[in-house]
């Protein structure tokens, strides 16, 4: 993310998608109120660094460090503006969007700030939308209930990877963190998130710290 590309990413997450949400909250009696990580020091970020193994010349591995731009990480979380919106019964609808301690903003992963908000509040359930049925196992089979360990082996022998690791350990990383569930579920399926938490079956996948048996 460079800089002329950050400030399309401030315009589109803060604006244009933020206010869309907010909008629909209230249109159907919501009370939303549209904020940025900006706002209030919500986020505090720093830039994030990632590295890769390259070869040398003499084919031993070093690190290379990438440059990822405005892309950044959640140092902390301010919940002085949360706590607020809440006592006075409105809905944060929160843009990914951080900055650190010189003002610059960075872009950052919606599923790392909401598992970060969800961890810092203690919140009773973290809910991850995607577009797949939930955490699957090797056969694809849907994994309705999890545990830590469960998630921790999971991720270990390799079951999960690719684009539904970095959610799996954002639910895993709330549940550690004083989030009391995390559930991981396709937000195609109509009224799925009313499915998840009123009936038994769920359509989803379910993280608690000791499984089903909490």
């Amino acid at each position: 993310t460079d800089s002329q590309t950050m400030d399309v990413v401030e315009m589109v997450l803060g604006g244009l998608v933020n206010k869309g949400i907010v909008s629909l909250l209230n249109k159907n009696q919501g009370k939303a109120v549209g904020i940025s990580g900006v706002d209030g020091n919500l986020i505090s970020a720093k830039k994030l660094k990632l590295k890769r193994n390259i070869k040398n010349n003499g084919d031993q591995l070093d690190d290379e460090e990438i440059d990822m731009g405005q892309v950044g990480e959640v140092v902390s979380i301010n919940t002085e503006v949360l706590e607020v919106m809440k006592d006075s019964n409105f809905i944060p609808v929160i843009a990914p969007i951080g900055t650190d301690k010189s003002g610059a903003s960075y872009n950052i992963n919606a599923d790392s700030v909401a598992g970060e908000i969800a961890s810092v509040l203690g919140a009773e359930k973290l809910i991850l939308l995607t577009n797949v049925a939930g955490v699957q196992d090797k056969s694809g089979n849907v994994l309705t209930g999890l545990s830590v360990k469960q998630v921790d082996k999971l991720v270990a022998d390799k079951t999960l990877q690719g684009g539904m690791l970095p959610k799996v350990e954002c639910a895993l990383n709330a549940v550690k963190n004083g989030a009391a569930s995390a559930h991981i579920i396709d937000g195609r399926v109509e009224h799925a998130m009313l499915l998840e938490i009123f009936t038994d079956e769920g359509v989803g996948t379910l993280i608690t710290k000791n499984g089903l048996e909490s």
